[in-house]
């Protein structure tokens, strides 16, 4: 079992990481975007839709689920847990996190 919890944490880490761009790239975008840059910004926009909607959702779910299965059978680390329910708090939130990030900085 260690192996497929460490594979889930993996997982939940690439997860994490990949769905976290989509919204940066967004912010980023909405400052200056230079010519021909439209296919680009759509194919960033389905690629958010798609993760942040009912499959990043379903996945966030079970790697949850699953850690905190493990954190009570005292087969993963609370630290490790909390890594991962922390990262799904983040990914879920980057939007948020972003509008403050550039309202304090008087960009929006």
């Amino acid at each position: 079992m260690k192996f497929l919890s460490s594979k889930l944490y993996r997982f939940a880490v690439v997860a994490a990481a990949s769905m976290g761009l989509a919204p940066a790239a967004h912010a980023q975008s909405a400052a200056l975007d230079p010519a021909g840059s439209g296919v680009i910004f759509n194919a960033v926009g389905w690629l958010q839709g798609t993760l942040l909607g009912n499959v990043a959702t379903s996945l966030a779910v079970i790697a949850v689920g699953a850690t905190g299965l493990m954190m009570l059978t005292g087969r993963i680390d609370w630290r490790r847990g909390g890594t991962v329910i922390l990262g799904c708090f983040i990914v879920f939130g980057a939007a948020a996190i972003v509008a403050g990030v550039k309202s304090a900085a008087g960009m929006g």
